[in-house]
């Protein structure tokens, strides 16, 4: 008997140890569910989990910390997944068809949004994620995200071009020439000596300007050039014609807006052509990384940037590589008659089509480029597309207002070529060709492509292009307010 009572209770303390064993295990499983963001939640039940695809490294950090925060306020689950920008829409395609591991949303760029919708990858935003300039984003965001009226994306982050300046260069500048003025004075004279020329009146209005500052100042001794860009790119050329045609419409979608030949582009890449003789640079020895470096070194007064360029230059400035002050200014106009306007493109975040949790994803969406984007260059040295944020680097509002004022890169599948063939067209009428014929046959070719058929365009008379005007000075050698 007594055999049978011990065997009795070693069976109770073997199955009490099985029992407690099994609580640890599946606290330990519940545990490591919290941790490792699986489908899987507490007590076996599921909780939603959405998927966010993206192909940018510098915003790894940023998403994986607000999709924490997004799952502490709504108990929704964010995977977020780093994956290559080659064939991408091609990618998401494939997972969703086979739906294994889809984006639930995704981020992309403005210029693929066409594509993405009528391959049903994307859909048009619900109410939770507005979109418009009373939910606080600016004209060219929501220009950018529109195809055929519907909002089929939220504007997140943007690059755009700006006029970057050498603002210690400018002080000198207009230091010597205060001082060569009040030596040159007669003595006695007051109104001379109250002449004074500050560094803010040497910020170009135009790029008239600038050639009128290079004859009428001395420059310091270590710089080079006065006014040096990347004119292989069209990302920093585009702003000299982009004032004057339109690929799309304001939205970048409308194949009935097309107007590419004109009068006023013609005259834009004409002076444009004409530029070569004062700022010799060869097409094929500079990049956009070796005009920067030369600005780094102080080798540039002028140039055109995007807004990589401030981390790079705070950086540069921390470890004493660049010794120097900077601003960042409006893109200038060529000269009084023609005006100018830069490109932008808006990487926006996109519901998935065949996504079975969009109103999960909208919520997010929400989140991500409102409640969450107050840190969001700190943490990722990309500018958010949403307007009023409190940014502590200075220099960021001035690519604001410039992205403000910039035509959004098209998203028509049939016009993807135009970006490459507009730069080729700027690089022979650089290296000489005619501007007339060259933009001419550029829109025929666009135009020929969007009607599926020959189109040809009639030949418009040259116009009679001053280059720069010249800028006219008081007797004192101040610039006149207009300049």
């Amino acid at each position: 008997m007594r055999v049978h009572k011990i065997k009795r209770r070693l069976c109770a303390v073997i199955l009490t140890l099985l029992i407690v064993t099994g609580v640890i295990v599946a606290a330990g499983f519940v545990q490591k569910e919290k941790t490792d963001n699986t489908v899987f939640a507490d007590f076996g039940q599921k909780k939603e989990t959405i998927v966010l695809w993206y192909t940018d490294d510098a915003l790894t950090d940023y998403l994986n910390s607000k999709a924490l925060e997004f799952y502490d306020r709504t108990d929704i689950r964010v995977e977020t997944k780093l994956v290559s920008g080659l064939e991408y829409l091609e990618a998401i395609n494939r997972a969703s068809i086979s739906e294994s591991e889809a984006p639930d949303l995704y981020i992309v760029s403005n210029d693929s949004l066409e594509k993405a919708y009528l391959s049903g990858l994307a859909t048009e935003l619900t109410e939770t994620a507005l979109v418009s300039q009373e939910e606080g984003f600016g004209q060219a965001a929501v220009n950018a995200v529109t195809y055929q009226g519907k909002i089929v994306g939220c504007p997140f982050y943007f690059e755009t071009s700006a006029l970057l300046y050498n603002k210690t260069y400018l002080e000198q500048i207009a230091q010597t020439a205060n001082e060569s003025m009040a030596e040159s004075a007669e003595e006695g004279s007051e109104a001379e000596r109250n002449t004074q020329i500050t560094s803010e009146a040497l910020i170009p209005a135009t790029i008239a300007d600038i050639l009128n500052f290079a004859d009428q100042y001395s420059t310091p001794e270590n710089v080079e050039y006065f006014f040096r860009w990347d004119v292989s790119d069209i990302f920093y050329n585009y702003f000299f014609i982009g004032n004057y045609i339109t690929v799309g419409g304001a939205a970048g979608d409308d194949k009935s807006h097309i107007d590419i030949y004109n009068t006023e582009s013609i005259a834009s890449l004409k002076v444009y052509q004409e530029l070569n003789q004062f700022f010799s640079i060869d097409t094929k020895e500079t990049t956009y990384d070796t005009i920067m470096q030369e600005f780094l070194e102080g080798k540039t007064i002028y140039t055109i940037a995007t807004s990589d360029c401030i981390k790079r230059l705070n950086e540069a400035t921390k470890n004493g590589a660049f010794p120097f002050e900077y601003g960042i200014a409006q893109l200038p106009a060529i000269n009084q008659e023609l005006t100018t306007r830069g490109m932008s493109v808006t990487n926006a975040l996109v519901v998935n089509g065949y996504s079975r949790h969009k109103e999960a994803a909208n919520k997010l969406i929400a989140y991500l480029a409102k409640e969450a984007s107050g840190d969001f260059y700190e943490m990722t040295g990309k500018i958010s597309a949403a307007e009023q944020q409190n940014y502590t680097e200075e220099h960021i509002q001035a690519f604001v207002r410039n992205y403000a004022e910039s035509v959004p890169i098209p998203k028509m599948v049939e016009t993807s070529n135009f970006w490459v063939e507009l730069e080729i067209c700027f690089a022979k009428v650089w290296g000489g060709a005619d501007a007339n014929t060259q933009i001419r046959t550029l829109a025929e070719k666009i135009e020929t492509q969007l009607a599926g058929v020959p189109v040809s365009k009639e030949e418009l008379e040259d116009p009679q292009v001053e280059l720069l005007p010249a800028v006219e000075y008081e007797d004192n050698g101040e610039l006149p307010e207009e300049s």
